[in-house]
């Protein structure tokens, strides 16, 4: 796999090794718009119609007719000539480059400040930064070895720069817990990889600006953001950023508005244009870890009871109906989606928001936000896709989902996309219904009942909490539970914790041992009063 699938940011200050440097684990073979508009009268007006072309923003237009210009032409990978002992250097002297922060983008000028990464290590294909000021003119920013501090084993590399040698990225400030420190809330730092943080929250899932061919054989593609324009923000106003966005296949204009607060928001925008044909085009995608959670079968020797960047997916359909998809550390690559047209909204969370069910005072695993997706645009007929993969390690991002559009991008053709993104602590919003909170299986011991050499029986059991207000009986309440690749016994409801919650628990009998699909949600007078709870179950070989 590509190095740039690399999504831990090297020197976020505070965070362990382990989270810092994250890696796709070792697994071989792993891989998981209208016509061009160019000179065609009337079909080419439709398309531009389409694309959603922006007025009145001569910079943006110019990096969409830029990024339109390159798909004619080969892809050329750029590494600004960087030297080849930067390329090949090791983590630690890496980690151990230290921007100055009195170097920053419009330090002690603005609300907002911008920090930079050295280019090298696994970044070895920079990018240009180019800062826009306020009456839209607008310079490239030269690379300088006075921003940053070359500490220890980093010495030996200082002085292999010149002024065309780009950044590997950069980070975003702004005071969002006190006027006196400006917070780090957003990153954006190898292929097309960029992270956001709420006030109080820390690093964890990673969001991504394209997915090209995720969990195919023939190998993932990493598009990459070449270029970005820093646009000098107002008082109070977001920060808009542009990029641009190319790889073998693709090319692409990106605009973020980004908005830093309890949870930080992104505005995104997208215009794609195609080289070549592509097989599977992933909009709106996300990047976590799952390692072990309270759903795991046999968990690591391990004092954290929990360990886990995210735990679940949760996609509300274009009906408005919520379905919660637990998320899992399969034995084998495990390739799921669901399909709709027009989604309200989905999103990968960490619902469980609980110290006690990690103990981790390093990872701080209870404080990783989810990250949410409400489309705009481009969200027609298509499915989203969830990407488990097998890990043994923390270090390793494992899970991927994102949204696959039924109609594909053939070469020539061009797309646009507009969606908005944000944080989430636990939950993205209040819901109507019971929802799913917890998710355990075990072996069953009951008589007749029991694992054998021959039969896997496993016992399963949903917790539903219940909205306020909620008071019918459990007699009241129908169980609606489909399964296919096996069958279910004993499947019944009860109240627990004081009546507080629904417990839905069954015996499954698994077919044979290939993956069992599971999908389960409580019902009254032929009404879902509760969102739909989705599982795939992996009986060992």
């Amino acid at each position: 796999m590509l190095r740039s699938f690399f999504s831990d940011i090297p020197g976020v200050q505070g965070r362990t090794v382990r989270q810092q440097y994250r890696q796709p684990p070792p697994l071989a073979g792993l891989v998981m718009l209208a016509l061009w508009v160019c000179g065609m009268g009337p079909v080419a007006a439709q398309n531009e119609e389409a694309l959603k072309l922006p007025t009145n923003r001569p910079i943006l237009m110019s990096v969409i007719e830029q990024a339109k210009a390159s798909a004619a032409k080969d892809y050329q990978p750029d590494d600004h000539g960087l030297d080849e002992k930067l390329k090949n250097m090791d983590y630690q002297p890496y980690r151990s480059i230290r921007f100055e922060a009195d170097k920053a983008l419009w330090h002690g000028k603005n609300d907002y400040e911008v920090q930079f990464f050295h280019p090298g290590f696994l970044y070895d294909q920079p990018v240009t930064i180019n800062v826009v000021e306020y009456d839209n003119s607008q310079h490239q920013l030269d690379f300088d070895p006075a921003m940053f501090r070359y500490e220890q084993q980093a010495k030996q590399y200082k002085g292999l720069t010149d002024k065309d040698s780009g950044f590997a990225g950069f980070r975003v400030h702004y005071p969002i817990k006190s006027d006196e420190y400006k917070d780090e809330f957003a990153v954006f730092q190898g292929a097309s990889y960029f992270r956001l943080v709420g006030k109080n929250q820390v690093y964890g899932i990673s969001a991504r600006g394209l997915a090209i061919d995720t969990g195919l054989p023939k190998g993932e593609e990493f598009p990459s953001f070449t270029h970005f324009w820093l646009i000098k923000p107002r008082p109070g106003q977001p920060i808009t950023v542009y990029a641009r966005l190319e790889s073998p296949s693709v090319t692409g204009a990106y605009k973020f508005v980004l908005e830093p607060g309890k949870d930080t928001r992104a505005q995104v925008s997208a215009w794609l244009f195609a080289r070549q044909d592509i097989k599977k085009l992933g909009i709106a995608p996300f990047t976590s870890m799952f390692l072990y959670g309270e759903n795991t079968e046999q968990r690591p020797d391990d004092y954290r009871p929990e360990v886990h960047d995210s735990d679940g997916v949760l996609m509300i359909n274009h009906d408005g109906e919520q379905i919660w998809r637990p998320l899992t550390n399969p034995a084998r690559l495990q390739i799921t989606s669901l399909a709709d047209a027009r989604p309200r909204g989905f999103g990968m969370l960490q619902r469980d928001g609980n110290f006690d069910s990690y103990l981790d005072a390093e990872a701080n695993y209870h404080l990783r936000p989810g990250l949410w997706v409400t489309p705009k645009a481009g969200f027609e007929q298509g499915r989203l896709e969830v990407v488990e993969i097998p890990t043994d390690a923390e270090i390793h991002d494992n899970i991927v989902a994102y949204w696959v559009p039924e109609k594909p991008l053939k070469e020539g053709q061009s797309r646009y996309f507009s969606y908005s993104l944000r944080t989430v602590e636990q939950e993205p919003m209040h819901y109507d219904k019971a929802v799913v909170t917890r998710t355990r299986q075990g072996v069953s011991h009951l008589p007749g009942f029991e694992s054998s050499e021959e039969q896997t029986v496993r016992r399963f059991v949903v917790d539903f909490t219940l909205p306020s207000g909620f008071n019918l009986a459990v007699d009241d309440l129908n169980l609606i539970l489909d399964v296919n690749g096996g069958s279910v016994k004993q499947a019944r409801l009860l109240k627990v914790n004081n009546n507080k919650a629904i417990r839905a628990t069954f015996l499954l009998l698994p077919d044979t041992n290939k993956p069992v699909d599971m999908r389960l949600f409580l019902n009254h007078n032929k009404q879902k009063i509760s969102e739909v709870w989705n599982y795939v179950y992996q009986p060992k070989n």
